[in-house]
């Protein structure tokens, strides 16, 4: 053995499940794909997914371009349900909220097409996507209150915000003066 190699630690479980504490409140729920006979079938959302009960209030698709990152975001009153229906993205959550059991914590999840999963977001966690692929990603996001025009329940802060210890590597970062409701 090389001196300078190191052994990798374990990082996924044997059901290929990302070894991470998740975030209080927070879910991140794998769907299956569903052949049928004319294609695939991936159900998105269902109000049993989210053990918070919140309502479905809008649906909307995001697209992101090759490469782009759009973050951060947080929400004091709704909650997020993001699912990539198209290409390979990298999600990261970041809790800050006072009385977390998980303040302090970042969940990373790698998700998309190949391997769709439903994530839930809980009001006060910071969150943000980098698209991971060479073409176009599409996200979609279920909220449970619809976007208001006139007082927006929506902060921001840069990607590259010293106050959440995270670092998204040598991408870009979406415009911020492109509205996105993420």
């Amino acid at each position: 053995m090389l001196s300078g190699a190191k052994k990798d630690p374990q990082v996924i479980s044997r059901g290929w499940q990302k070894l991470q504490t998740p975030i209080d409140g927070v879910v991140a729920l794998e769907v299956l794909h569903v052949p049928v006979n004319y294609g695939v079938l991936t159900e998105i959302f269902r109000p049993d997914w989210d053990p918070g009960g919140s309502p479905v209030a809008q649906v909307y698709q995001v697209r992101l371009f090759a490469g782009a990152i759009s973050a951060w975001h947080c929400h004091l009153q709704m909650t997020d349900r993001l699912f990539v229906n198209q290409g390979f993205m990298k999600i990261v959550l970041f809790d800050d909220r006072k009385g977390s059991m998980t303040r302090g914590l970042i969940n990373e999840f790698h998700v998309g097409d190949a391997r769709p999963t439903l994530i839930v977001i809980p009001p006060g966690v910071w969150h943000g996507v980098q698209n991971l692929g060479a073409s176009d990603s599409l996200y979609i996001n279920v909220p449970s209150h619809a976007y208001n025009y006139e007082d927006p329940d929506h902060y921001r802060l840069p990607h590259d915000s010293p106050d959440i210890p995270y670092s998204w590597g040598g991408s870009v970062a979406l415009n911020p003066t492109i509205p996105d409701k993420a």
